[in-house]
């Protein structure tokens, strides 16, 4: 009785004027990874910004069509995503840019991010905190189109539909972009990014429904901090890679970041105005791609540059045999 009771209440919120699911599921049943988005209920929107209200998770939400940059209506500003050495999250509006939690803890956090305070994980907490200034840039592994020499981010959706997925060995969530328009062109994009328990690594899909000239993942580009490239063997799989001082914390902190991708699935690499970039060849088939992310002050974690590649070096001989990375 229950179990049908629970099945009713979440058919019901699913036909609600915001499309949003509760749920009490804070982690995969292991507890070494997690996915999640939270979103404010019983405020109010005034303008573009809701007021009031207290954040509740949810497995599934439909974007508010009012929502924006800084619109305080769910927390972290969109879904977040973790396993015990790192943390990411997606800002869910035009920016679609992907930020990281560096975390100093082995433990699930992102239950407990941006609760005590819309931006506290902005400043140093007992876990860890954001750590990466994306600016106008991509972030880590965020996804546009590359058009006229810049990069066309989600101003233009129709619809914007989110699914969270916590399974025993993986946390994955899965965002479906409807009439996505960027200059003269339109196309839905679904994209499912996924995190396992082991390495600091997260996997990207992204399927489009008409061919998309230009699609591209971007690494932030900091001036000072050089880019590295360097290919598989067999060439089969190639990354781009930054290591350096490029953090929020201070000028000293060191992180390293990369986005492995198949050389077969990709047009070519490119330096934009705000992010080092790699630009996907026009199909409807899905792309691949993994990003990574090292923090020196991460537990157990990599210290420094050579031990940085060494690793991604390790993880391209991976790629090249198994054409997937794991543990």
């Amino acid at each position: 009785m229950k179990r049908i009771f629970c099945s009713i209440l979440i058919g019901f919120a699913l036909f609600s004027c915001n499309k949003q699911t509760n749920t009490a599921n804070f982690g995969s049943k292991n507890g070494t990874t997690y996915a999640e988005i939270s979103v404010k209920e019983d405020g109010k929107w005034e303008g573009r910004k809701y007021k009031g209200g207290v954040f509740k998770n949810v497995q599934e939400m439909r974007l508010n069509p009012l929502h924006t940059d800084h619109s305080f209506d769910i927390r972290y500003e969109g879904p977040g995503w973790e396993n015990q050495n790192i943390g990411y999250r997606l800002y869910l509006d035009w920016r679609n840019a992907v930020d990281i939690y560096g975390k100093k803890v082995n433990t699930i956090i992102l239950p407990e991010v941006g609760q005590d305070g819309f931006d506290s994980y902005h400043n140093p907490q007992p876990w860890g905190q954001d750590i990466l200034k994306a600016g106008k840039s991509l972030g880590i592994g965020g996804f546009g189109r590359f058009v006229n020499d810049t990069v066309a981010k989600f101003h233009q959706v129709e619809d914007t539909y989110v699914k969270i997925n916590n399974a025993k060995k993986s946390s994955s969530f899965e965002i479906t972009y409807k009439n996505w328009k960027t200059g003269n062109h339109t196309t839905d994009l679904a994209a499912k990014i996924s995190i396992y328990p082991y390495d600091r690594f997260s996997k990207f899909q992204l399927k489009t429904s008409n061919p998309t000239d230009g699609l591209c993942a971007g690494l932030v580009k900091f001036k000072e901090i050089p880019l590295k490239q360097n290919k598989s063997t067999d060439n089969s799989w190639g990354y781009i890679a930054t290591y350096g001082a490029q953090t929020l914390v201070d000028k000293t902190d060191l992180l390293g970041m990369a986005i492995f991708y198949k050389t077969s699935e990709v047009e070519k690499t490119v330096t934009g105005p705000h992010d080092h970039l790699v630009i996907f060849k026009p199909t409807t088939n899905a792309v691949t791609y993994y990003i990574l992310s090292a923090w020196e002050q991460e537990q157990n974690g990599i210290k420094t540059e050579a031990d940085f590649y060494k690793d991604l070096d390790e993880k391209s001989a991976q790629l090249q045999s198994k054409n997937k990375l794991n543990k």
